[in-house]
């Protein structure tokens, strides 16, 4: 815990500057969203929530710069972390970027996306079907060969952004400010879900819990490795499976 009055001033400034424009505004924006969606007419299910759009329909080579350039934009919070990480002096491994046994964290992050994973896709059926979530389409990008890898980029960059910003990052300066450890823990799990909260209470939800067990996990572990690789073998699977399975299932919404 830092004691110096000036120097928590200037930290508790820094964190909610980083946190703010990586996505505390995106949060706030979700929320507005959602209050819009829920105040239109008709149920929210029959609004569609979509994650991967295309940027330049019609356009292949317009649209993947600006995929790519998307990709960027989530990437560049991560850096601005690092950067600020180094600047006072902090190894990365004080933000949970640990490699020593990367091997082992990224087994075992696929095997809490597989956990995680289902539990959140029966969530967010019950919720759709009970009229609480918007019907989510993970991507409607066209058929090009660029299509799974730019959405493979975009799951990580996704898990790479809400990882070290708002556990690894987080977690260690609510620590620095003499946060108790479930204060710290609620704030970045209510962030979490607001940032999804445009795809319902189910995203809300389910964020929310998850971005809570994340940095209990990392409080106890000092690692996000396995996070960020549980998260990206998550959306991996949501993205890519949707483009194999949309339209071939019942239960799985179809673009609109």
């Amino acid at each position: 815990m830092v004691t110096d009055v000036r120097t928590r001033r200037l930290l508790g400034a820094e964190t909610l500057v980083v946190v703010a424009i990586a996505v505390g505004l995106s949060a706030a924006r979700s929320v507005l969203v959602f209050a819009s969606a829920a105040l239109a007419p008709g149920r929210l299910g029959a609004q569609q929530a979509t994650l991967n759009g295309s940027a330049a329909p019609g356009h292949p080579w317009l649209d993947l710069g600006l995929q790519l350039a998307g990709v960027m934009r989530l990437l560049l919070p991560v850096g601005v972390v690092l950067v600020v990480v180094a600047l006072r002096g902090e190894r990365l491994a004080d933000v949970g970027l640990r490699t020593d046994r990367w091997r082992r964290d990224v087994a075992l992050g696929a095997g809490v996306a597989a956990l995680v994973g289902a539990v959140g896709l029966a969530g967010y059926l019950v919720s759709y079907a009970a009229g609480g979530s918007l019907a989510v389409v993970p991507t409607t990008l066209p058929p090009v060969w660029w299509r799974i890898p730019v959405l493979v980029l975009s799951a990580a960059a996704n898990a790479a952004l809400e990882e070290v910003v708002l556990v690894g990052y987080l977690v260690r300066r609510g620590e620095q400010l003499g946060w108790s450890p479930g204060r710290t823990v609620a704030t970045s799990g209510v962030i979490r879900g607001c940032y999804h909260l445009y795809q319902g209470v189910a995203g809300l939800l389910g964020n929310l819990l998850m971005g809570a067990v994340f940095a209990r996990y990392f409080q106890r572990s000092g690692r996000i490795v396995p996070l960020i690789a549980a998260h990206t073998f998550i959306d991996v699977v949501a993205f890519c499976g949707y483009v194999l399975l949309a339209g071939h299932v019942a239960w799985l919404p179809a673009p609109r």
